[in-house]
């Protein structure tokens, strides 16, 4: 059984923007995430993984932080895209093709995925190669 259309809404910019969703849930934590930290993956980092299963290892390679508001993640019906294009460092050395994506919690180790999804054009890493996510990658709440 699905979830609501308004609650999936409400869901993601519970997660994306930390908004409150009225009587149910807030983001009124001691220490509240303020971004959200992405990942490139060459294989899919499954729904058991974490943000280290299968990550990008070329040389320079980061994940790369994105403010956990409105101003970091545009929330629309059911859907979740960035603002902005999501760079990571250019690459000095290494090689890969990502061919997934993940946002989680943590900079670095094994953080928890809370959304992740494959990259269509797969992007080639390298040196010299900067990886970006476009606006146009969208997760969707079912």
């Amino acid at each position: 059984m699905g979830k609501g259309q308004t609650y999936s809404s409400d869901l993601l910019k519970l997660l994306f923007n930390a908004t409150a969703i009225a009587n149910i849930a807030d983001n009124a934590a001691t220490s509240p995430l303020t971004t959200l930290q992405n990942a490139l993956h060459t294989a899919d980092p499954t729904a058991t993984g974490s943000q280290t299963s299968s990550e990008a290892a070329y040389t320079s390679y980061a994940r790369a932080a994105v403010n956990r508001n409105s101003g970091g993640w545009t929330v629309g019906t059911a859907t979740v895209s960035p603002v902005a294009a999501i760079s990571f460092p250019a690459g000095t050395g290494g090689s890969g093709t990502a061919t997934f994506f993940s946002v989680g919690t943590a900079s670095s180790g094994a953080g928890k995925i809370l959304y992740s999804g494959s990259i269509s054009p797969s992007i080639v890493m390298g040196a010299g190669i900067t990886p970006q996510l476009s606006t146009a990658t969208t997760i969707t709440e079912a």
